[in-house]
């Protein structure tokens, strides 16, 4: 999954934070909703707006940053 396609970060949008294709969903928004328990589903239901491949961009860009936070600590 290439998440930069979904992924934007913009300083003047909500502080920096990385969100969905410039709208003010952030990552972390959909990572608290997965965490919470909502399905995709629920979640596309909710945010129509919003596609599959979003959600999977939200999780990879966190695997991806994990991956970097991870390098720098060894």
């Amino acid at each position: 999954m290439d998440y930069k396609k979904h992924i934007t970060i913009n300083a003047d949008m909500r502080g920096g934070k990385p969100c969905i294709r410039g709208m003010r969903i952030t990552v972390y928004d959909i990572l608290e909703y997965l965490a919470s328990g909502m399905s995709h589903e629920e979640i596309l239901r909710d945010f129509p707006e919003l596609t599959g491949d979003d959600i999977r961009a939200s999780i990879a860009f966190a695997a991806n940053r994990e991956r970097e936070l991870t390098k720098i600590s060894d």
